[in-house]
């Protein structure tokens, strides 16, 4: 069963907004009076928010409760406290906060890229320098110089390794 909260589309942390048909809406009521100011529908109930934050300033002032009290210097200001210029700044911090909202979406992506990426180099796959660990230009004058060297002598006296065929093998040799 649904709470009460819920049955209206109020949402649980924010303030002066609902829930409406899958999108969010504001509105605020002007102080002293019984009409309310429609801010407009949003995609995200943040958006909202930010709406009623530039119109609770317009009308209430500083004493106003916001919702995001750390972005008062990014809002907007009405030009006047009509209806029509309440409404248009509060659109254009929702915009604000729109635009907000999909730049920390791609930070937060870019973070979780840049941590996969490290992820994956700690865990194994990470960069070996072979030319480095093995030493490259010198290993490859060693195995040239390897070539050169004579094949050891086979030594057919020596029959205390035990070969029935009385030849020795290569493998005698390690």
């Amino acid at each position: 069963m649904a709470s009460s909260s819920n049955s209206t589309g109020k949402h649980p942390m924010y303030r002066g907004i609902r829930c409406r048909s899958g999108k969010w809406v504001s509105e605020i009521r002007e102080p002293r009076k019984t009409t309310r100011i429609w801010l407009g529908t949003f995609q995200t109930p943040e958006m909202a928010a930010a709406a009623y934050d530039v119109a609770a300033l317009a009308l209430k002032g500083s004493d106003a409760v916001l919702n995001f009290p750390g972005s008062v210097a990014t809002y907007p200001v009405p030009a006047s406290t009509s209806a029509v210029d309440i409404r248009n700044a509060a659109t254009a911090a929702a915009a604000l906060k729109k635009a907000e909202l999909s730049n920390n979406q791609l930070l937060r992506q870019s973070q979780n890229d840049d941590s996969t990426m490290n992820a994956g180099l700690t865990s194994g796959t990470e960069y070996l320098d072979e030319e480095a660990i093995f030493d490259m230009p010198n290993l490859l004058v060693d195995m040239a110089e390897g070539m050169l060297v004579s094949p050891p002598r086979i030594n057919s006296s020596d029959d205390s390794l035990g070969n029935s065929d009385g030849g020795e093998s290569l493998w005698s040799y390690i």
